[in-house]
């Protein structure tokens, strides 16, 4: 069955926006940017919430010449991957995306369905919240930033429900971000 991650850049106190709305302390340093693009080509397919969707769209429309080599390396495995995208306010999306007809469950046991093996990733802290209501997510992979940013969207969700983890990988950067894999304890 293939798997569903959830990974995203969270603060060190658990945000991954702060209580601005903004993300600008997350900047991409080139080995933490090199990581993520060795991460997204195991994905088949990515699952996103409208504002993630939303602030993703820069690769479908930047100008590869205004791209660094990393940039473009990126761009050209972003945006051929497919997308489906949670949103109760878009009508329409771009590129290799569609707008999901079912709920996160329903959109993820359809997609475990099919033939592949590459991961169902998840951006976007509601809809993993959603995911994980259902315990439908497999790992959970966070990129650590060295900051206190007080407040914002939480990157885990907030439930009264106990999910055990096993550490699977740990990675320490240059930049002092620190990257955490965890895979949930499934219990037989």
């Amino acid at each position: 069955m293939r798997k569903v991650t959830y990974s995203m850049n969270v603060s060190l106190d658990g945000y991954i926006v702060g209580p601005d709305g903004g993300f600008e302390w997350t900047p991409p340093h080139a080995d933490v940017f090199r990581f993520w693009i060795d991460e997204i080509r195991g994905v088949d397919v990515h699952l996103l919430g409208r504002r993630l969707y939303e602030t993703m769209l820069y690769w479908e429309t930047a100008e590869a010449s205004s791209l660094d080599e990393a940039e473009r390396e990126w761009a050209s495995l972003w945006n051929p991957l497919p997308k489906v995208v949670f949103s109760t306010t878009l009508t329409d999306v771009q590129g290799h995306a569609r707008l999901a007809s079912g709920s996160p469950a329903e959109e993820i046991e359809r997609l475990r369905a099919e033939p592949g093996e590459g991961e169902i990733a998840i951006g976007g802290a509601t809809l993993a919240a959603q995911a994980a209501a259902s315990d439908l997510i497999d790992e959970y992979r966070a990129m650590v930033y060295p900051v206190l940013v007080g407040g914002g969207i939480p990157f885990f969700p907030r439930a009264d429900q106990r999910v055990d983890l096993t550490l699977a990988e740990t990675r320490t950067f240059s930049s002092g971000v620190v990257y955490l894999d965890y895979r949930v304890a499934r219990r037989p």
